[in-house]
């Protein structure tokens, strides 16, 4: 039974669990092929929103580059806070997007709440199995340990009552084309069946697919690249922490441009979901204190450079501290284990005075997150002798001569993605990594 097929027919929806960046993207790229698409939050907000054509995400715009009314309009987008919308035989696809993190460690309850609903479908006799495909970062082995498990507790026989399917992302929300249809996606299955439907579904989106041997291989997938990636961009931060007075970040520029290697800098830690949650995932499977020794150091050093900076600041005397951007990345709004948030709880901790700025957060926003006042930028940067830039938004990069007269008193910048590289600020300047930086 082709799935594809089925779907394009219209007689048939895609269920969407979670309309985050993820989730609202699986929505917004499904329904642009004219495919029926329901997407399920408990934020009844976000709900009216893309019920009225406006991305809760605002910063997703430019990420998609086109508009999501007409996709409204013609009802092939919709949202919903009634989880029982999706509990029927008309959904042939259940997409699953939900957090599966709490306080930057690996947390399963949403998922686990989400299936218990999806399971519902057995008492409706569905002819059709539907295919569950989890988008959520998953930790190594918890299928087999929960999700398996889950499915044998409630009667449900995979491959028969329901298929399913484990398909990280990998997106990149900052440029337009490494999203869902252009970049590679690796996706695996319990059994042959739900291999084949799973390649059905994703191949109406996805250009480049890969097939795991099974979802153990899958899962695991996310996790492990993202782990590499961390201990990558912690040796940068051991290196420049054990060579202050040399111009690592020059350094490992060169080093990059070896064909076999990439170029990773020095700064002030890794932020978001994927990098330093994916190695947390990896270590909750590993019991052994002896085993993966490189990657719990390379936490424990992720973890101490915000502490590093931070004493940096306060041994040079400066008092008065604006800290640029919340977000972990360069123009989103995703404040969820930024690495700014233990740097700023670090300042104030070394008795500092600090305010921060980003252009994607209210006031109220940045005192309920961080517990700090914000400022008006760029005017208010003459207050401060240190800025520190944690992340390269775009509406932070204002005319240099500008610039430079609002940062008149401002003695130290530490600029952590490179924002102001090109402005010429002279001695008081450092991009992370340089010589002296820290």
């Amino acid at each position: 039974m082709n799935y594809k097929k089925l779907l394009k027919s219209k007689k048939f929806k895609i269920a969407i669990w979670g309309t985050g960046y993820i989730g609202l993207s699986t929505m917004v790229y499904f329904s642009k092929e004219k495919i029926k698409c329901v997407g399920y939050d408990i934020d009844r907000k976000k709900v009216r929103k893309i019920n009225s054509g406006i991305l809760p995400q605002a910063d997703l715009k430019n990420w998609f580059g086109f508009d999501i009314t007409k996709l409204v309009k013609n009802n092939y987008l919709k949202a919903t806070s009634k989880y029982s919308e999706l509990i029927s035989e008309n959904f042939l696809a259940h997409f699953i997007a939900v957090p599966t993190e709490k306080n930057g460690k690996p947390y399963f309850k949403a998922l686990f709440d989400v299936l218990s609903k999806i399971s519902k479908i057995r008492g409706k006799n569905i002819k059709i199995p539907p295919i569950i495909v989890v988008e959520s970062t998953l930790a190594p082995k918890v299928s087999d340990k929960k999700i398996i498990p889950f499915f044998k507790k409630k009667k449900l026989k995979l491959g028969q009552d329901i298929l399913f399917s484990v398909a990280p992302r990998r997106d990149w929300f900052i440029e337009g084309v490494k999203n869902l249809k252009n970049l590679d996606r690796v996706y695996g299955s319990t059994d042959i069946k739900s291999a084949k439907v799973a390649k059905d579904v994703l191949s109406i989106v996805c250009k480049k697919l890969h097939m795991a041997s099974s979802y153990k291989v899958s899962e695991m997938v996310k996790s492990v690249e993202n782990a590499y990636r961390h201990m990558d961009i912690t040796l940068a931060n051991q290196l420049s922490l054990a060579f202050p007075k040399d111009n690592m970040r020059e350094v490992l520029k060169l080093v990059g441009t070896k064909w076999n290697l990439e170029t990773f800098h020095p700064g002030i830690g890794a932020g978001g979901y994927c990098i330093p949650l994916s190695s947390r995932y990896i270590l909750s499977q590993v019991r052994d204190n002896n085993k993966l020794t490189l990657l719990r150091e390379t936490i424990k050093t992720d973890d101490r450079m915000n502490l590093l900076v931070a004493r940096s600041i306060a041994k040079k005397g400066y008092k008065k501290i604006g800290v640029l951007g919340l977000s972990y990345k360069g123009d989103l709004k995703v404040s969820v284990l930024s690495k700014v948030i233990p740097l700023v709880n670090a300042l104030r901790k070394n008795r500092l005075n600090v305010k921060l700025f980003d252009p994607y957060f209210t006031s109220k926003e940045i005192k309920n997150i961080l517990g700090v006042k914000t400022f008006k930028f760029p005017n208010d940067l003459t207050k401060f002798d240190c800025v520190i830039v944690s992340v390269d938004h775009k509406k932070f990069k204002i005319p240099a001569i500008k610039l430079k007269k609002y940062l008149k008193n401002c003695k130290y910048i530490i600029d952590h993605d490179g924002a102001w590289k090109n402005y010429n600020l002279k001695n008081n300047y450092h991009i992370s990594g340089d010589s002296g930086w820290i």
